[in-house]
């Protein structure tokens, strides 16, 4: 059974609850599995590592289990037109599975949220893309024939889901964002269905 790893960093819950649709829409797909898993907050001065389980929210992710999946979206808050640092210390973690190669061939796919609408979303999304390709997964976007992306007057893009959370918008993602999110989860899923274990290019 294909398993599609839902990974991020939230520290005020909205990529967590986009994170969440993007797991529906992965487990539209009949016989894939969502797997939610986050990584620990980092600080500029480390006491003692984090506890293998966090107080709440979803469990930290191993890298035994970004080697073992079928696919993968990642998702990360924007910060200064970036990914968090915790993403990013995590993703710097992986280069023994780049020198093995296990992520090449695996579908990938990315995911935001920003405070502002104008706040580096874009460039969030596509800065979390490079080290995938680095990896030698295949990306995957939100088509234009979805019509939630040409309808979205908040979160959402060709690079990604996304989710803007400050100004006059609403607690909770927006209709569109939702659909995004679960549009994304799905294609990811969908493609490495079809992949299938052990027949990646």
């Amino acid at each position: 059974m294909p398993t599609v790893l839902v990974l991020y960093y939230s520290r005020n819950g909205s990529t967590a609850e986009l994170a969440r649709h993007v797991c529906r829409g992965v487990e539209s797909v009949p016989g894939v599995t969502a797997m939610l898993r986050t990584v620990p907050a980092v600080t500029t001065e480390i006491a003692a590592p984090a506890a293998p389980v966090p107080a709440s929210g979803a469990p930290y992710a191993t890298l035994d289990e970004l080697r073992q999946c079928d696919g993968l979206v990642l998702g990360s808050p924007t910060r200064f037109g970036n990914m968090a640092a915790a993403m990013k210390y995590f993703i710097d973690g992986t280069s023994a599975l780049w020198v093995s190669g296990e992520l090449v061939g695996k579908p990938a796919a990315v995911f935001t949220s920003t405070s502002t609408q104008h706040g580096g979303h874009e460039s969030t999304l596509l800065s979390m893309m490079l080290p995938l390709l680095h990896h030698g997964m295949l990306l995957l976007g939100l088509p234009f024939t979805e019509p939630a992306l040409t309808r979205t007057r908040r979160g959402g893009s060709p690079y990604g889901a996304g989710m803007v959370t400050a100004g006059d918008a609403p607690a909770g993602p927006s209709d569109d964002e939702r659909t995004l999110a679960q549009l994304l989860g799905r294609r990811v899923a969908d493609t490495a269905s079809r992949l299938g274990t052990g027949a990646r290019p």
